[in-house]
């Protein structure tokens, strides 16, 4: 179980790749003149100095199996984003029905609950190159079913649920493995950066590619290349990243059937009051930040926006969050990256209340771009999140995270659309604001007492977790 006094933020508990483990000396060092040193001359022949060890995200794209990692999940990315606009086109062409067309959509949300949470187990149970390789082989294999003519419409939708199920597990089980690779350290936090700027990135890259596809290729054809980008990704996988024995060699995670296992590590990481807490504050700002984006079109047409006004709305927050988040993992120490979390996380949502005076559309892009910079204080909880969680449970937290973090934004999203029913948008979008900020504050002020020395281990721990420091 973590101790009650993690690592700093930027000094691994376990040593980083072998790329990553000889740190360069940090600004203020390295800014100081050695005393003891005068000018000094050079012969033709003497040694030039060695270069400066790469720092930021540099120093993670040094990593060689990081590199493998990040071309793999971009890959998959943009195969998933294609398939889902071409698949959501080829259910209207067969059925003609929005109704079916909207639920493929959905379907890529619903099921993550189901996979995270009972499948979650496999992420410690097998190695994790095993897991990640399997993972993209079995997508592979769903998504060329779905390329058979005969498939019917409900195949096709279980095919994306099954494929939706096994998302979290690869998710969960690819950020476990990060800090094997990347170590515990500056440099996982930065490593998860770079991978949720890919995936914001691919979202509007990945729709707009999969447009152009569709205007030379069929339907069919289009999911053709999702194919390839699993089976890509998963020789990049394999060949790409070391193989690691399973996590769970020894105690609660080494036998039994894998639903009790993944029960089972649910139980205990949410029962730990710590990490149940940081989970949290990873959850709900992301449940109440989509409502904007779910009712982008009504509100459009509220304001009598141009058509194009609703690409711009769906953009705003992503280009805001990319931007804060490269800001953050660049600019700012890790020290200050762990300052700006909770006073970030209980803000964050604030912007939204300007839907309150139904802005047009410049004063909404500017709010949606401020609210989707708040974002950026996962980086620090992202460090705080593996310092907390042990080692043997880890893939099964990350996966459980990824599954709650989609199903959240799912619901919030369904609910967003429900008061829209009942309230105008620009109220139910300000409202999503005041309610979610109310959250984040009680959120910001439980990780406060749960923050190590806060609390002895009986208060910060419940029943479940002392089968844990039990063994």
């Amino acid at each position: 179980m973590p101790t009650d006094s993690p690592a700093p933020a930027d000094t691994p508990r376990t040593p980083p790749a072998a790329a990553a483990q000889s740190p360069a000396p940090s600004p203020e060092r390295a800014a100081l003149p050695d005393p003891g040193s005068g000018p000094t001359l050079r012969g033709p022949d003497a040694p030039k100095s060695e270069p400066a060890t790469p720092r930021g995200y540099r120093a993670v794209f040094a990593v060689a199996e990081f590199r493998a990692v990040f071309a793999a999940h971009l890959l998959s990315l943009l195969g998933v984003v294609v398939s889902e606009l071409a698949l959501t086109v080829l259910v209207y062409d067969l059925t003609g029905s929005p109704l079916l067309s909207a639920l493929t959509f959905a379907l890529g949300l619903l099921p993550y609950i189901v996979g995270g949470t009972l499948f979650a187990g496999v992420a410690d149970r097998y190695p994790a190159r095993r897991v990640l390789v399997v993972c993209d082989l079995l997508c592979a294999a769903c998504v060329a079913v779905m390329l058979v003519p005969a498939t019917p419409v409900a195949g096709l939708l279980a095919l994306r649920c099954l494929v939706a199920a096994i998302a979290p597990v690869f998710t969960g089980t690819r950020m476990a493995a990060l800090t094997d690779i990347l170590g515990e350290g500056d440099l996982y936090v930065l490593g998860r950066s770079l991978l949720r700027i890919v995936s914001q990135s691919a979202m509007l890259i990945g729709f707009g590619t999969g447009g152009v596809l569709l205007t030379v290729l069929s339907p069919r054809g289009a999911i053709t290349v999702t194919v390839v980008t699993f089976l890509c990704s998963a020789a990049l996988l394999r060949f790409g990243t070391q193989d690691r024995p399973a996590r769970a060699t020894t105690g609660e995670g080494a036998g039994g059937t894998l639903l009790r296992e993944s029960l089972s590590g649910a139980r205990l990481v949410l029962g730990d009051r710590r990490i149940r807490a940081l989970m949290l504050l990873f959850w709900l700002p992301a449940m109440f930040v989509v409502a904007p984006e779910a009712l982008a079109a009504p509100y459009a047409d509220a304001i009598g926006a141009p058509p194009a006004a609703l690409g711009l709305l769906l953009c705003a927050m992503a280009v805001g969050h990319i931007g804060a988040e490269l800001f953050v993992g660049s600019a700012l120490s890790p020290r200050n990256r762990s300052r700006i979390v909770l006073p970030v996380a209980a803000v964050g949502l604030l912007p939204l209340l300007v839907y309150a005076a139904r802005p047009g559309l410049p004063l909404a892009l500017a709010a949606l771009a401020l609210a989707g910079a708040g974002a950026a204080y996962v980086i620090g909880l992202d460090q705080w999140f593996v310092d907390a969680v042990p080692q043997e449970l880890r893939g099964r937290a990350m996966t459980l995270l990824t599954a709650g973090l989609m199903t959240v934004q799912g619901l919030g999203m369904a609910l967003a659309g429900l008061a829209a029913e009942f309230f105008p948008v620009h109220q139910v979008v300000a409202g999503s604001g005041i309610i979610g900020t109310v959250c984040a504050l009680l959120l910001v002020a439980e990780v406060r007492r749960t923050a190590p020395g806060q609390m002895s281990d009986t208060e910060g721990r419940d029943g479940a977790d002392r089968h844990v420091t039990s063994r």
